[in-house]
């Protein structure tokens, strides 16, 4: 029932290791665009694992180990998470056991050696390990996978093993408000530049991230303190704020999980393979969902092409190469950057650049091929997985 929960002193310790992380003007950026507009962005690729889930990894492992958990399971789309949680069992001693989703575990073979440097073992998703995994196969032997279908695979073997639980690295209230150290910083840091952001982005795939940056300045917002837009920005192939429905529905393809109310684009929708590994997952955190339907937020999706033009853009004047995650948050900066040029306001703008891509090369390096295409979802693969939604009674 407190609004603020002491961070414990052991996960202080570790989060010294990189914490506060630095926010940024983009400066460089501004002169590119020829803009008047006054970027920022909170920077989360210093952390060990070069993302922002460090954040809640160290926790969570934290308090398993405080509860004599011997070992932790989980899913990663991109691998961030699954290296995250990885690198955090290696400082408290519990084994860690990811299924990495197919797609993303072909196209990023030094995130599965990242995991395994730390002690994690790794599985490609779908895999034969599991009932959930054998029966995805048996109907698709080629199956890209999905968080969905790994988070299935990974609740399974926590549920069948009395000294195993599962962590999730995005999506639950719990991760979302780990996260908000980001915000809380990048406060006190706005603060003492004597800035106030007009807008506010971020990319969205399970929410994590735009939470932890987003959720304090809502409350501040709610205070009557400032008045941001606040923007998240998500795949056009894995549209779930966008495209999908508000409704109770399970977090992972199986339905082991309880249902969440959040919006959904029903739980065996399998996105198309697109780079941005963490955001190919069908729901959206319900506290996320929920602050969108209040009408706190709002809500875009951009394609993967556009994304990268604008991570290019990005790389070639900040100097540094983002995960495709946030190169959605980028593209977005960058549109409102040139609004920003064609009307003469000088907003300010702060930005969620959550992760580095070094180990997404791979992508970049099909973008400066010409090989990268945009995959949009298809109508009728969505109406087919939402009507397989479950009907709740209110």
């Amino acid at each position: 029932d407190e609004r603020f929960i002491d961070i414990p002193e052991e996960v202080i310790d570790v989060y010294r290791l990189w914490r506060p992380t630095p926010l940024i003007r983009a400066k460089r950026l501004e002169k590119l665009l020829d803009t008047p507009a006054r970027i920022y962005y909170k920077y989360e690729g210093v952390s060990p694992a070069g993302s922002h889930k460090p954040n809640t990894a160290v926790p969570q492992v934290y308090y398993n180990a405080q509860q004599g958990v011997k070992n932790v399971v989980t899913e990663t789309g991109a691998g961030q998470w699954g290296s995250s949680l990885a690198f955090a069992c290696s400082l408290f001693g519990l084994g860690c056991e990811v299924w990495q989703v197919r797609a993303s575990y072909d196209q990023k073979p030094y995130r599965k050696l990242m995991m395994q440097t730390w002690g994690a073992k790794v599985h490609p998703s779908p895999s034969d390990i599991t009932q959930a995994g054998r029966k995805i196969l048996q109907m698709d032997p080629s199956s890209p996978g999905s968080l969905g279908i790994a988070i299935s695979e990974a609740v399974e073997i926590a549920a069948a093993n009395d000294d195993t639980k599962y962590c999730l690295g995005s999506v639950l209230n719990h991760v979302l408000l780990h996260q908000t150290v980001i915000g809380e910083e990048c406060i006190r840091q706005m603060e003492a530049i004597g800035e106030t952001p007009d807008l506010i982005i971020g990319c969205t795939g399970g929410g994590s991230n735009f939470a932890g940056l987003s959720f304090p300045f809502i409350r501040e917002k709610l205070k009557g303190k400032i008045n941001p837009v606040i923007r998240a920005v998500e795949p056009a192939a894995c549209p779930s704020l966008t495209k999908g429905v508000y409704a109770y529905d399970f977090g992972d393809t199986a339905g082991m999980t309880p249902l969440m109310k959040m919006h959904t684009l029903g739980h065996d929708f399998i996105p198309d393979p697109i780079h941005a590994g963490g955001l190919r997952y069908h729901g959206m955190a319900p506290l996320i969902s929920h602050v969108h339907e209040l009408g706190f937020m709002e809500a875009i999706s951009i394609p993967q092409t556009e994304c990268f033009q604008g991570a290019i853009r990005f790389a070639r004047s900040e100097g540094i190469i983002p995960a495709p995650e946030p190169t959605h948050a980028i593209a977005a900066t960058i549109r409102e950057a040139v609004r920003c040029r064609e009307s003469g306001e000088s907003k300010v703008i702060l930005m969620a650049m959550c992760g580095h891509g070094h180990f997404d090369l791979a992508s970049y390096e099909k973008y400066l091929q010409g090989s990268l295409v945009d995959l949009s979802f298809e109508e009728e693969k969505i109406k087919e997985s939402l009507a397989k939604v479950p009907q709740v009674q209110a």
